[in-house]
């Protein structure tokens, strides 16, 4: 099974919890999971969001202008354990 999604992850706890409640008060999906081991930087939170949704989240963040920002990820989950993580085009 793959399951594919969008995270944003930042050096601040702060900053996440940022994020996710203002993409959820904008009426976007989003919740806080653990960051992969292989973006393995920051404070160990990201946002997760839906990647047709990634529009709309960048409206949001530049809007916020959270800061702390390490980067925006694609992430590819197959199976149990296997996953592929992919920067995305990164807010200006």
């Amino acid at each position: 099974m793959q399951a594919s999604f969008g995270i944003a992850s930042f050096r601040s706890r702060t900053q996440v919890l940022r994020l996710e409640d203002a993409l959820r008060r904008s009426g976007l999906s989003a919740g806080v999971i653990s960051t992969p081991r292989e973006v393995a930087m920051g404070c160990g939170l990201s946002v997760r969001f839906e990647l047709s949704e990634y529009p709309q989240v960048l409206s949001v963040y530049r809007r916020l202008n959270p800061g702390a920002l390490i980067g925006f990820y694609r992430v590819d989950h197959y199976g149990t354990r296997q996953m592929r993580i992919m920067p995305l085009a990164q807010p200006r």
